[in-house]
């Protein structure tokens, strides 16, 4: 009689815990894919391509205040990819980007600048009145000193949008807004802090 007893509570226990395994596994944020359907993958050289082809291509830098560091733009051709970049997750033991998740956004070019080419959130532009994304950011080290590095990747429709809502200080007030597209006076396609999201595709560079 206590030999069954504890064959239930054990099978009981087992299936119990599977159930938690499997509910954690199907918990996990979606997969990022690209062009093909293939999963993103960090450390892997990508091209953002704009979802709609129009007036702009990809994503490459710029200066747009003949200074450094330099910001994030869309090339000015449509049949312009850009520069590839690549994606780093807030855990870097993590192979595959997922949506919903921190990461750190990097160009994989040399420029003329002495700073890194790690995305991160400019101070507030008062003459614009913008959030622009720039460069110069510190690629990993979670927390509050890095919290303008970190951007997400969530779906947009049937595509992907940039979101700026970095989730890796608890304590930190932070702006939680999509990224888009901010003309400045030169014409030039700035990445900004905007209410109308900017609709993205990845490509294997």
């Amino acid at each position: 009689m206590k030999t069954a007893i504890f064959l239930s509570i054990f099978i009981l226990c087992t299936f119990s815990s599977n159930l938690i395994f499997l509910s954690t596994a199907n918990s996990a944020p979606s997969p990022v894919r690209d062009i093909e359907g293939k999963e993103v993958r960090a450390g892997i050289k990508y091209y953002i391509l704009p979802v709609f082809r129009g007036p702009g291509g990809g994503l490459t830098l710029a200066s747009t205040t003949q200074t450094c560091p330099l910001d994030v733009v869309q090339a000015r051709l449509g049949v312009d990819h850009g520069l590839p970049l690549t994606f780093s997750p807030v855990n870097p033991k993590k192979g595959v980007v997922r949506v919903s998740t921190d990461l750190n956004i990097k160009f994989s070019a040399a420029t003329i600048c002495v700073q890194s080419t790690v995305w991160r959130l400019a101070n507030y532009d008062e003459s614009t009145g913008q959030y622009f994304v720039t460069t110069g950011g510190v690629e990993g080290n979670p927390g509050p000193e890095t919290v303008s590095n970190w951007f997400k990747i969530e779906k947009f429709n049937d595509d992907y949008k940039l979101v700026f809502c970095p989730g890796v200080c608890d304590v930190c007030k932070v702006i939680c807004r999509d990224v888009g597209i901010y003309i400045d006076e030169h014409g030039t396609r700035r990445l900004a802090l905007s209410d109308v999201p900017f609709g993205v595709m990845f490509k294997k560079a």
